[in-house]
């Protein structure tokens, strides 16, 4: 991993689905991230942006043009070594949480470790500090379905960053969210953005948007910077 190398850099990506019709979801996208870099990406349904956050999250592959993620290519690693990065190096959070209901809290964020290389002996240390960091220190042995939508939130978030990754990518954080907990889960990715990771966040909230300090619409798969 090139620490100096930006932490994103699409070069002409373009993503492409067999019909008939062809659908190009992306069109020949060039985007680089830094380190430190707040970004909101915003769009209509349907514009491509969750084929970005896919492309973006190793979750699937351009069928034209260049990822480079730390400043490895991405392309030239099979599904085994494509997940490795991703467990390095991206957290992500969604809308839905996606926490085990029957597992703890702990429990939830230690989970994030199994894949990527946390030592052993780390991991509880580093789950608890997460937790501590997100303000749910006391919450630890509670059960998910217990706590309030900004809560488990704030779970999701302790687990993305559990691992120390570059990245985080958020996908609508804030979408199941009231006003006031969204401004607060925002300020909690904000805090952790002052330590120099880098966030992106797509949303359809404008105010949650013009938070960031780059805004990127997308529309017809292709991308402009606002």
């Amino acid at each position: 991993m090139n620490s100096a190398a930006p932490v994103v850099e699409l070069v002409d990506v373009t993503r492409s689905f067999p019909g008939p019709p062809e659908v190009r979801a992306l069109k020949s996208v060039n985007l680089t991230i830094r380190r430190g870099d707040y970004l909101s990406i915003v769009g209509p349904s349907g514009s491509g942006k969750s084929t970005l956050l896919n492309v973006l999250g190793l979750l699937d592959r351009p069928t034209v043009g260049e990822y480079r993620l730390g400043g490895v290519l991405t392309g030239a690693l099979d599904e085994a070594q494509r997940a490795g990065l991703r467990a390095r190096t991206i957290g992500f959070v969604f809308q839905a949480f996606h926490l085990l209901p029957r597992r703890t809290v702990l429990d939830n964020v230690l989970l994030a470790t199994l894949y990527s290389g946390v030592p052993r002996h780390e991991r509880m240390p580093r789950a608890k500090a997460a937790l501590e960091r997100v303000g749910l220190g006391h919450r630890m042995q509670f059960m998910p379905t217990t706590l309030s939508g900004g809560e488990r939130q704030r779970v999701a978030v302790a687990r993305a960053v559990m691992a120390s990754p570059q990245l985080i990518l958020a996908d609508e954080p804030t979408g199941n969210l009231d006003q006031r907990t969204s401004g607060e889960v925002m300020d909690l990715f904000e805090e952790l953005n002052a330590d120099g990771l880098s966030l992106v966040v797509i949303t359809h909230d404008e105010k949650v948007a013009g938070r960031a300090d780059r805004s990127i619409r997308i529309a017809d798969g292709r991308v402009s910077e606002l």
